[in-house]
């Protein structure tokens, strides 16, 4: 490829919904063993050690009613009986305690798993381009987090104890069968194929049920994501009743899926009853005829049919486990796509530092596509000398937030180059580009947090003396000391307990605490009223002292004193110059600029 173009949005950052064919059962438990349980084989064997104990002891148990059934109430000593129940009581303590040890492992283990795989997946998402977030709702993304790991800790930590301590105990249980009668064995084994013939059918359809129960919640969390965030709208215009018709339908789709998920599984468990029902039968049957021909013991047979009895349980669980099974991997499915999507904005792998001390800013020839082909930007050239000024303006969907966009490669360029002090972006690390921007826009990103912390977020590690100057210079440190705590006052959810322009001042108190060299203005102060804005202005203007600044601007009395100012439309650059240049073509810019000022004169 041409090193001057670069593809645009990739297809593997489209919508996650989009899946492809499911992958296979083995493919999924490979992966996950290989990734996520074979650094913790050794609390494996340790808990595997711990199951042996319990299945042998499971085992010696049943073997005990042989002797209790055939010798007690036969005149034995009574310190034969002590003997024998208090080797009773050892084996149920050793029974609990190893039972004890293998459950907290393994618990340990399933929530150390979910730690690692949501760690990993925090970490690739944090990696991601815009446009993944963009083509993805963060509800969504909330429950493949949440929900999906939570489902896979659950199949991890249930499926692993209960197949391998369950396949334990039908391993010491059905050898003690065999030892003790192997015809009868063989009759009663015949369930064991036809059950496992049946939980295999019922594995395929929980895991088409529960693929979709999963991808519902995603929706159901996205919708509640969407609204919580929007309630403010959702009031003035009155539509809580067609938001929660549209819950409903979510809520209704989730539960008619988990109810046949529910049957698909519960279906298990009456076969099972049957079929063992049936085998149980046939041992009594042929026990009764042994035991009356002398060729077996009332205690043989009841031990051998404690033995079943026993093997019954584990066998149960094992035809659940299958149901967990499907779910953990339904969920892990959507976990691994997740982790699989490629981000398209990476670094060349010569990609080195931005070292220049020229921190220009030129856009050469510039072309931007989006995902679906639409022109955004055709051929544009910008030049921002060294600590100037430079203004974009022009009509809605003219390009200029595009632009902003493309200096901090939040998307890559489809032709042409944006170059800093002549390097071109695409050639230094993200890191290295990102450090030295600093970015203000009208959709201020203000976290749950304090004050303080909001404006630290800019730098790391930085002190109160720097954070209190950084507020001074935005003019921000008089309303901060009036608020309850100062800057300790935690500001709400995107910062909804400020006022528009206190958000901006501490906004532009983060940017100055960065001090970047490069400063992007994203239409900073197009939702502020008059009073807000002329504070927020104020500290605009001492922001931008030194440093190359490129201001996208709605309002364009803001910018009149622009070093340059460039009017876009459709994405083309039509018209470059200063204020009294522009307004003396009599073109774009002064047809806009008049039009903004006979509004403003015509308010009441």
């Amino acid at each position: 490829m041409n090193l001057s173009q670069s593809t645009t949005v990739p297809s593997q950052n489209l919508s996650l919904l989009q899946r492809g064919k499911p992958k296979s059962s083995w493919a999924l438990i490979r992966r996950l063993f290989q990734g996520y349980l074979q650094p913790h084989f050794g609390g494996f064997a340790a808990a595997a050690v711990f199951m042996a104990v319990a299945a042998a002891a499971t085992a010696a148990l049943a073997y005990m009613i042989k002797p209790i059934v055939n010798e007690l109430g036969q005149g034995r000593p009574h310190s034969y009986v002590l003997g024998m129940a208090g080797l009773v009581l050892a084996i149920f303590a050793v029974n609990g305690f190893a039972t004890y040890f293998h459950t907290v492992i393994m618990n340990r283990i399933g929530q150390r798993i979910v730690t690692n795989v949501q760690q990993s997946m925090h970490r690739h998402l944090l990696g991601a381009d815009l446009s993944f977030f963009h083509a993805n709702a963060s509800g969504t993304l909330i429950s493949r987090l949440t929900n999906d790991v939570g489902i896979m800790r659950q199949a991890v930590g249930e499926c692993l104890t209960s197949s391998f301590k369950g396949g334990l105990k039908l391993v010491f249980l059905i050898g003690l069968m065999f030892y003790q009668d192997w015809k009868l064995s063989c009759a009663a084994f015949f369930v064991f194929p036809l059950s496992a013939l049946f939980v295999a059918q019922i594995g395929k359809h929980m895991r088409r049920y529960s693929t979709r129960t999963q991808e519902s919640i995603g929706q159901f969390a996205s919708m509640l994501s969407q609204v919580f965030q929007g309630m403010r709208h959702v009031k003035a215009y009155g539509m809580e009743d067609v938001e929660h018709a549209r819950v409903k339908g979510v809520t209704e789709s989730v539960f008619t899926l988990a109810v046949k998920g529910y049957h698909a599984s519960a279906l298990a468990n009456p076969m099972a009853e049957i079929l063992s029902g049936l085998a149980i039968a046939a041992v009594i049957l042929y026990g009764d005829k042994q035991v009356g021909m002398g060729l077996t013991t009332t205690g043989a047979l009841f031990s051998f049919l404690t033995s079943f009895i026993l093997a019954y349980d584990p066998m149960k669980r094992i035809a659940k486990v299958n149901g967990q099974l499907q779910s953990g991997l339904a969920a892990a499915e959507r976990v691994f796509q997740l982790l699989d999507t490629k981000p398209a904005i990476v670094d060349k792998p010569d990609a080195k530092p931005l070292a220049v001390s020229d921190f220009s800013v030129a856009i050469r020839d510039v072309v931007f596509r989006y995902a679906d082909g639409s022109l955004a930007l055709d051929h544009v050239n910008i030049t921002v000398p060294h600590g100037k000024t430079v203004a974009l303006v022009g009509p809605s969907g003219a390009g200029k937030s595009t632009i902003i966009n493309l200096i901090p490669r939040f998307y890559d360029v489809t032709e042409g180059r944006i170059s800093i002090g002549g390097t071109d972006a695409r050639d230094v690390t993200l890191s290295s580009l990102r450090e030295q921007l600093a970015l203000v826009s009208q959709e201020t990103a203000l976290f749950d947090d304090t004050v303080r912390g909001n404006i630290a977020y800019g730098k790391r590690g930085a002190t109160e003396a720097e954070i209190v100057a950084a507020a001074e210079s935005a003019f921000a440190d008089a309303f901060i000391r009036a608020l309850p705590q100062g800057y300790d006052t935690l500001v709400g959810e995107h910062g909804v307990k400020l006022s528009g322009g206190q958000r901006q001042r501490i906004a532009i108190a983060r940017a100055m605490l960065r001090n970047a060299p490069i400063l992007l203005l994203d239409e900073a102060t197009s939702a502020l009223d008059n009073e807000s804005e002329r504070a927020v202005q104020a500290a605009l203007r001492r922001l931008q002292q030194g440093r190359t600044t490129i201001v996208v601007a709605h309002r364009l009395s803001t910018v009149v004193d622009a070093d340059q100012i460039v009017v876009m439309d459709q994405g083309r650059v039509v018209e470059q110059g200063t204020h009294a240049e522009l307004m003396a073509l009599r073109q774009l810019y002064a047809r806009l600029y008049g039009m903004q000022a006979e509004f403003v004169e015509g308010e009441p």
